[in-house]
């Protein structure tokens, strides 16, 4: 089967939960670089990436690297590629990219440039007058970067944070794939308690269910090279079956998931039932200074409200005090929580054991880590 250099995005901070997950697949070699990880694969590989990775954004076929510093040396650079091997004759072309610290910065001209080589190099490699275009989407991107430009080609579509089943955001939602990755750094698994006191939309004790039951989080979504001519479709059918093979619904889960905002809950519930796992979360309205739990060890995993858009900064002080209270009446549980909010650790009253920065899209956050005794191995949470 022919390989491709191949590299997946993710966001600045989790590459090591992105990497993590590549060798799980099999995948040992992936340096990462600029949110980036890059290795070489074949179909089967970008099919099992798209349908596993739950940390990741996207993943790119890399057609080829070179020198940029003039509008001819793109061109000309884009043109000597063989665009037969990745794209048929009819396809509809997209062209999206970015320039950073190079002297070409116009990336609408930089666009009309690598359409223009790809069209002229296909109608010469096909013989044909036009190219029609009116066949599947194949989205090209670049990157010119330092003046060294980047070819890659979109196998994803849509990122991979879409999963499918949240079809109506509540304001402030994280991100599906920072909401796995955050779960996969703190140290819950399936068989420990927990809680979510500000669970939003649902997307942090949802990623949890999915990982618990070992759902894939493509499950429920197509993908750009489903559609490819050059993709066979017997890899596609393979990587559909292995996720089902490996759901694992007989799983006992104990997540809870609060919120104070019932229409919330009620958004929350409907994307867990979309996901296929809301008998596996216990969701309720609840004031987060009201939540207790039975349970002496547990984890919480949350994202609060940050006072970007829906509190002023002195709220959200108030708001962490009486978080902090009721954190404290939970013996030896752990907490892992994300917010933008900097003075965090002064209203919450203690410092971090640990804490790192992460982006929730474009906004710069922090992830907050304070670590509770861990259960004794004979105790059942």
């Amino acid at each position: 089967m022919k390989e491709f250099e191949i590299c997946v995005s993710t966001a600045f901070g989790i590459e090591a939960v992105t990497k993590r997950e590549l060798n799980g697949l099999g995948i040992l070699e992936a340096p990462a670089r600029d949110g980036m990880l890059y290795f070489r694969g074949n179909h089967n590989d970008i099919a099992r990436c798209n349908m596993f990775l739950r940390s990741a954004e996207r993943v790119y076929i890399i057609v080829d690297t070179f020198p940029c510093a003039s509008f001819d040396e793109l061109y000309e650079g884009v043109f000597a590629l063989d665009w037969m091997e990745f794209l048929p004759r009819n396809a509809k072309i997209i062209v999206n990219g970015k320039c950073v610290n190079s002297v070409l910065y116009g990336v609408s001209a930089c666009q009309s440039i690598m359409k223009k080589a790809i069209v002229v190099k296909m109608k010469k490699s096909y013989c044909m007058a036009t190219v029609e275009e009116d066949g599947n989407e194949y989205k090209v991107n670049f990157a010119i970067v330092d003046n060294i430009a980047t070819i890659t080609i979109d196998t994803s579509g849509k990122g991979l944070h879409k999963r499918g089943y949240r079809d109506l955001v509540g304001e402030a939602a994280i991100k599906e794939t920072l909401a796995a990755a955050i779960i996969q750094l703190s140290i819950w698994n399936p068989d420990r308690v927990l809680l979510d006191p500000f669970c939003g939309s649902g997307t942090i004790p949802i990623e949890a269910a999915l990982i618990g039951h070992n759902i894939a989080p493509g499950n429920m979504r197509e993908f750009s090279y489903e559609k490819w001519d050059n993709f066979d479709k017997k890899i596609i059918e393979y990587a559909r079956q292995e996720a089902k093979d490996l759901i694992k619904m007989d799983k006992s889960l104990r997540i809870s998931a609060f919120d104070i905002d019932g229409e919330a809950i009620k958004l929350a519930e409907r994307h867990a039932k979309r996901a296929g796992v809301n008998e596996s979360i216990h969701f309720q309205k609840m004031d987060m200074r009201k939540v207790e739990s039975r349970y002496k060890y547990g984890v919480i995993i949350t994202n609060p409200p940050y006072g970007e858009r829906l509190m002023e900064e002195r709220e959200v002080a108030n708001l962490m005090k009486d978080f902090s209270k009721m954190f404290y009446t939970l013996d030896n549980w752990s907490l892992y929580l994300i917010t933008s909010f900097g003075e965090f650790e002064r209203y919450f009253g203690r410092h971090a054991d640990k804490n790192r920065k992460l982006y929730n899209g474009t906004l710069q956050c922090r992830l907050y880590q304070y670590l509770g005794e861990k259960p004794p191995r004979q105790v059942k949470e």
